[in-house]
């Protein structure tokens, strides 16, 4: 089926415009960058449809990669219906996606560069899902992290990029040391690295009861998706992210690289349901997460800023899912979401391009008249998102929070209660941005077709996407244990209908009151405001600390006075000492020469006279 193409045709994209962009047009670019992904769409739907109904995994081999003594690890991709909902996901939403960066970036510099490193993350992420061993797949986790690096930094004239893509990278990193030591463990219980070679060993293996190896082997691999994936304690980096461009924030911090973490847990599934203790702690991390970034995005006034919090909880509701067992749930709410949440992404976009560039809410207003087609296709996903009946936010969300409840019901009950909180607080953000008078100083205007037609694909799978029935589809891989809950599914969605009343009571009826209500928090409002102070924290107890180290003890003790001072130019003193003291003897003189040499025989003369005197 030469599954390699499926890869290959964007990192074509990316090595051509990479290398020769910045002399083509920007009508070739687009044919280049845009062109390439819906290539590689088109053939992920060829090849299913051959593969129909793909009752089993189907894998090619390519090439032998590391072979050292009992470790084989080639590089294999694999297909099955996992991987399958991923390439849908990767290629379809970020091919709408590319088509909508053409309008978006069109009076941007680096336009060449911006599409070589779109087409560059497509090529890894697609390498993630396909990856048939956890040495490949950590190969395209890396790729992706060094292009949102890339990205985040894409303004790189600016110090707000370049210091959120440094962090981006940083705070990655640390997560990644896990998923190494994590990689490293693997190989030492099941001396192989390939996912269905590990799903037959650990087969045969009992359920822990408590923290034996393979709860420390998931929990590793776990810290480097709270990382990829933003949880908690390391979620930090993602809303800064959103220095970079906006699709950008749709199609790697919304719908495909940040969900990677939860994709890595369904695909080593068989793991962690031998790892119950594990399990527990990823849907709790999840939970408190969600609560966490919902809690945070009701005091943001950047637009982009409210919407990365809610990606933050929004993951933490997929780490519930698959935290609690219920796998297919998780993936089904990673689909949805990469619906609306793009969407809310690409319109919040539309805003700022409409608006020459403006992201405070408190900036807009009115934009209803002005901007129909995005005040429409963001309604529709402020909706999904708030999980309300009908949209496809609801059937995801209620799958989780279904089995969260036969999981454990306090999980249920916070997980319902921050649904409110997320309609409260999305609709807080479209409520301050299209009705009421308008606060701003430009011209709002609807963006262009280029733009808008990706608007409205997403708004319909927005609205339609929960009737794909993904969890029936994954049920061959993962039993499906989300058991509806009729109970659930009204509790959940009366919270969400409750938060966008709330929502609307406050900031389209009675504006004063929420300003009012904002005042007598007080306290409470700034701690949320400023994000409980973590960063700063962080900022504090980690950052500080190791500069004051880096520079006392690395830079002035090690580079300074031992390498610099003792070794690199201590030799060269020694060297140049020396030097000046050898140097008189290579003076040009003749007379000088014939007086050493004079004085070398008079020397040799003497000491043989000595020694052979002396015997």
């Amino acid at each position: 089926m030469n599954l390699w193409l499926i890869p290959f045709f964007p990192l074509i994209g990316f090595i051509v415009n990479g290398l020769w962009g910045r002399r083509l047009s920007k009508a070739v670019i687009n044919v280049i960058g845009v062109g390439t992904v819906a290539a590689s769409f088109i053939y992920v739907l060829v090849m299913l449809s051959k593969l129909y109904p793909l009752n089993t995994a189907y894998s090619e081999h390519y090439f032998t990669w590391i072979q050292s003594g009992f470790l084989n690890v080639g590089f294999d991709l694999l297909l099955d219906r996992l991987t399958a909902v991923m390439l849908l996901i990767v290629t379809g939403v970020g091919l709408l996606i590319h088509i909508y960066s053409i309008g978006y970036m069109e009076h941007e510099g680096g336009y060449y560069r911006f599409f070589a490193y779109l087409n560059l993350f497509t090529f890894f992420m697609l390498i993630l899902v396909m990856a048939s061993n956890l040495l490949l797949l950590f190969v395209g986790w890396e790729g992706v992290g060094l292009c949102s690096y890339l990205l985040v930094s894409f303004y790189f004239h600016e110090a707000w990029p370049t210091g959120s893509g440094n962090k981006a990278f940083i705070v990655n990193r640390i997560g990644d040391f896990g998923f190494s030591l994590g990689i490293f463990l693997t190989v030492i219980t099941f001396r192989t690295l390939d996912f269905g070679k590990i799903a037959a060993a650990v087969s045969s293996m009992p359920v822990e009861a408590g923290f034996g190896t393979l709860a420390v082997l998931t929990l590793l691999l776990f810290a480097g998706a709270t990382g990829k994936s933003a949880q908690i304690p390391l979620y930090v980096w993602l809303p800064d992210a959103m220095a970079a461009p906006t699709p950008v924030s749709a199609l790697i911090h919304a719908a495909t690289m940040v969900t990677a973490g939860v994709y890595m847990i369904a695909r080593l599934s068989f793991l962690y349901d031998h790892a119950p203790a594990a399990m527990e702690i990823v849907a709790i991390v999840g939970l408190c997460t969600a609560v966490l970034g919902a809690t945070i995005g009701i005091t943001q006034n950047d637009i982009k800023k409210v919407f990365a919090y809610s990606t933050v909880s929004q993951l933490g509701y997929m780490f519930l899912g698959v935290g609690v067992g219920a796998y297919s749930a998780g993936i089904f709410h990673l689909m949805t979401h990469a619906f609306f949440k793009a969407l809310l992404f690409l319109g919040a976009g539309s805003i700022i391009h409409g608006l020459a560039g403006e992201q405070d809410l408190r900036h807009m207003g009115g934009l209803r008249k002005a901007m129909p087609i995005t005040f429409v296709t963001l309604g529709i996903a402020s909706l999904a998102i708030s999980g309300i009946p009908g949209f496809s936010g609801f059937f995801s969300k209620d799958a989780i929070l279904s089995a969260a409840y036969a999981h454990a019901p306090w999980m249920f009950w916070i997980g319902a209660i921050t649904a409110g909180i997320t309609a409260f607080y999305v609709f807080r953000a479209y409520f301050l941005a299209f009705f009421g008078s308008y606060r701003g100083h430009h011209h709002p205007h609807e963006s262009p077709l280029v733009m808008t037609v990706p608007l409205i694909v997403l708004a319909a799978f927005s609205l339609g996407g929960g009737y794909i029935n993904i969890p029936g589809w994954l049920s061959g891989l993962y039993p499906l244990v989300e058991h509806e809950n009729k109970m659930a599914m009204i509790v959940s969605a009366s919270f969400g209908i409750i938060g966008i009343i709330i929502a609307a009571f406050l900031y389209v009826f009675r504006p004063a009151l929420a300003e009012s209500l904002k005042n007598a928090a007080g306290g409470l409002y700034t701690l949320v405001y400023n994000k409980y102070y973590v960063d700063e924290f962080y900022q504090g107890a980690v950052v500080k600390p190791l500069e004051g180290f880096s520079r006392m003890i690395l830079w002035k003790g090690v580079d300074r006075g031992v390498i610099d001072g003792g070794l690199v130019n201590g030799l060269g003193r020694t060297v140049r000492g020396w030097g000046k003291a050898l140097r008189h003897l290579q003076s040009g003189s003749i007379r000088n020469y014939a007086t050493w040499v004079l004085a070398g025989c008079l020397l040799v003369i003497f000491v043989i006279g000595l020694y052979g005197g002396s015997r």
